[in-house]
């Protein structure tokens, strides 16, 4: 279990204050956010899960409501399911370093349960929701805003395998393979932000920030593919 190599006190709830920007008043109601069901002896996060669910669905519509005033409901949806699906949370947990800290029974742990997409994505929400029990709307509304930026930025269309589509999308056209590189990075070292461009010659480039090279480079995977559809439908 997690819990055996790591102090709580002086380095989980430091960490953990340092990716949401809240420091937990309550560290028992962060730790069950963190603890998976296989810890048969301890609280488990399902119920914050539940919880975090619905004040993650309200923050993005009313974030997307005012952002983008014009847009129909069609849309309106699209950008919504892109940014709470599973592999956009999965990929939060990962990237911000959260799932570092999850609790796992040794048996899970060695079966990989930590790496687990639907694993990571239930985390994400339990901790929004302790986030909320614990510093209210605010505190829970400063880490989506925060952490969602980027996927937000990338548009309805992102997904996880941007990188990959756009690849293959280039072959299929006869340009180049995309290239990478890496724009800016700033921030500490326990929470850097990238920003990664990508080009492929002939057809454009486009560019997204996020928590780590990873997601930067898919979220500008995603921003160039979504840029060549609206060309194309210009066309």
């Amino acid at each position: 279990m997690a819990d055996d190599h790591m102090n709580w006190e002086d380095e989980v709830l430091p960490a953990i204050a340092a990716i949401t920007g809240h420091g937990f008043r309550s560290p028992k109601l962060l730790r069950t956010a963190l603890t998976h069901p296989s810890v048969a002896s301890s609280s488990h996060y399902q119920r914050l899960e539940f919880l975090g669910d619905r004040v993650l669905g309200l923050v993005v519509a009313r974030w997307l409501y005012d952002r983008f005033p014009n847009e129909q409901e069609g849309k309106l949806n699209r950008r919504f399911i892109a940014l709470v699906r599973q592999e956009t949370l999965a990929d939060i947990t990962a990237d911000t370093g959260i799932s570092a800290f999850i609790l796992l029974e040794s048996g899970a742990e060695q079966e990989g349960t930590r790496n687990t997409p639907a694993v990571l994505a239930d985390i994400c929400e339990a901790v929004i929701g302790a986030l909320y029990l614990d510093g209210g709307l605010e505190a829970a509304e400063h880490f989506i805003r925060t952490h969602w930026a980027g996927p937000l930025q990338a548009g309805p269309e992102v997904y996880r395998d941007a990188k990959t589509a756009l690849q293959e999308w280039a072959q299929g056209k006869g340009y180049p393979l995309p290239r990478y590189w890496t724009v800016n990075r700033t921030g500490p070292d326990h929470s850097p932000e990238f920003e990664i461009a990508v080009r492929v010659d002939g057809a454009g480039e486009a560019s997204a920030r996020g928590a780590s090279k990873r997601s930067a480079e898919q979220g500008a995977a995603a921003r160039l593919l979504q840029n060549l559809n609206l060309e194309g439908k210009n066309d």
